[in-house]
């Protein structure tokens, strides 16, 4: 049985080109997001002792936090950009994926934290400057408000790039909530508004850092990705490449939540040319459904990975049994 180990040269090289682009303007502009943060961070801090406001020391805490989080980004993204080895025959792709869910992790920490802590300040009310605070509050959304732009620009279907901006836009809510208990506490003396709104922000940084979770998590298991579905794509290939009788034994995933990859057994009709009938449904994966890297392993007759099979049966791609999974 012959096999089929190209990988579709043309499409791929025109994936990782456009990616190189896109990494290497993205990875300035995290650097640039992670000095702006890590600068202001130590003045928000310094803001936050001397003011006695949770919501500000809440916001420095994050902007550490995500100082660290922009550097790991950074480097993920550097990471990216070297070659593939013997040892990572895919190359470091995913690293930034993992960072990706790195970030997610660490900003459920974050908020879990903001959380207890308001806890305490509610139980035990201490006095805030709201003046001061006022001015620290502004001076950080300014801050914020330029590093979310500079993020802003970049490739936001990169997990990793939309981690970095998550906790951006996170010390930005956070800047927010501190304007307006500092404007509150100026104008009522309330200072229980202080951590109120430290726990609102923290609640929807939760919500969106679970998003980001899982989709990291979605991708590192190699399932399929959300803008496409493996069934109907081997129905279309079955409806559309000649010579091609059955697709079995597909997969389809995502080496870093933008490159799609795939593999499959293309069952052919007997006389078809293997090499025509792959490239052709190369090429219909990679035209229409956005697949530039493929492993296809074309075959007549059974299938020689059906052991099980009686009189030529096939186990079609929706049969997934874990047993058969090929990741080439």
């Amino acid at each position: 049985m012959a096999q089929s180990h190209d990988h579709g040269s043309q499409g791929h090289d025109h994936s990782h080109g456009a990616g190189h682009v896109h990494g290497s303007t993205d990875k300035k502009r995290v650097l640039t997001a992670a000095c702006l943060t890590a600068g202001f961070m130590v003045a928000e801090a310094l803001g936050g002792l001397l003011t006695g406001s949770l919501a500000l020391l809440a916001d420095a805490g994050h902007m550490l936090a995500d100082s660290i989080a922009l550097g790991l980004a950074w480097y993920a993204f550097h990471l990216a950009g070297r070659p593939a080895t013997v040892r990572l025959t895919y190359g470091f792709g995913r690293i930034k994926t993992l960072v990706a869910y790195t970030n997610g992790i660490a900003i459920f920490a974050i908020a879990l934290w903001i959380v207890y802590e308001a806890w305490q300040r509610l139980l035990t009310p201490a006095p805030v400057l709201g003046g001061p605070m006022l001015v620290v509050a502004i001076a950080g959304l300014l801050v914020n408000i330029a590093a979310f732009f500079v993020l802003h620009g970049g490739d936001r279907e990169s997990l990793n790039m939309r981690g970095a901006i998550l906790h951006v836009l996170g010390d930005l809510l956070g800047s927010v909530a501190a304007i307006v208990a500092a404007l509150i506490i100026l104008a009522t003396g309330w200072t229980p508004i202080d951590p109120i709104l430290s726990v609102l922000v923290a609640l929807l940084i939760l919500s969106t850092a679970w998003s980001l979770m899982r989709e990291a998590a979605h991708v590192l298991l190699e399932g399929v990705p959300a803008s496409l579905d493996r069934d109907l794509i081997a129905k279309d290939i079955e409806g559309t490449v000649k010579g091609v009788r059955e697709v079995h034994h597909m997969h389809v995933w995502s080496l870093d939540g933008s490159s799609n990859m795939a593999t499959l057994h293309a069952c052919l009709n007997d006389g078809v040319d293997a090499h025509t009938a792959v490239s052709a449904i190369k090429k219909r994966l990679a035209s229409e459904h956005g697949i530039a890297h493929a492993t296809v392993e074309p075959e007549f007759g059974q299938c020689a990975d059906c052991h099980h099979a009686h009189d030529g049966e096939h186990d079609h791609a929706h049969d997934a049994a874990p047993h058969h999974d090929h990741y080439h």
